[in-house]
């Protein structure tokens, strides 16, 4: 079981990436800004973010770059969770900090075997 912190301000995919997640049984936390999103990473450390990109305020590019800017948060993968899926977004995502990129709308095969790539039993240990 991972922990898994969840940025997303639209209710429903926060409600679909929960319910995906807990079939897995991990444990979560959500945040439905990045602000706030990044005072939960620095606080809980979680195994994984999961970041809406597109967000009021402080969009997910930014918040990646803060959370790889600090030293506590840095090795904390972070997936771009992002409805951006036009041609060549996916590598300007990853150039930009993202470990990972999971295309909106949520297709549920796909989700979880990346979140199994990055929070699996052997990832896990090697960020402790």
């Amino acid at each position: 079981m991972a922990r898994i912190l969840i940025v997303d301000d639209t209710p429903g995919n926060m409600v679909l990436t929960s319910m995906m997640l807990e079939s897995e049984g991990h444990a979560m936390f959500c945040a439905d800004r990045a602000r706030e999103g990044i005072d939960i990473a620095r606080r809980e450390l979680p195994d994984l973010v999961l970041m809406d990109v597109q967000m009021p305020e402080m969009d997910g590019i930014e918040a990646v770059s803060i959370l790889k800017g600090d030293l506590e948060t840095q090795a904390i993968p972070v997936v771009a969770l992002t409805a951006c899926a036009m041609k060549g977004d996916r590598e300007r995502l990853l150039a930009a900090g993202f470990d990972g990129y999971i295309e909106k709308p949520v297709d549920y095969v796909n989700f979880l075997a990346e979140v199994r790539r990055l929070v699996g039993p052997d990832q896990a240990s090697k960020r402790k």
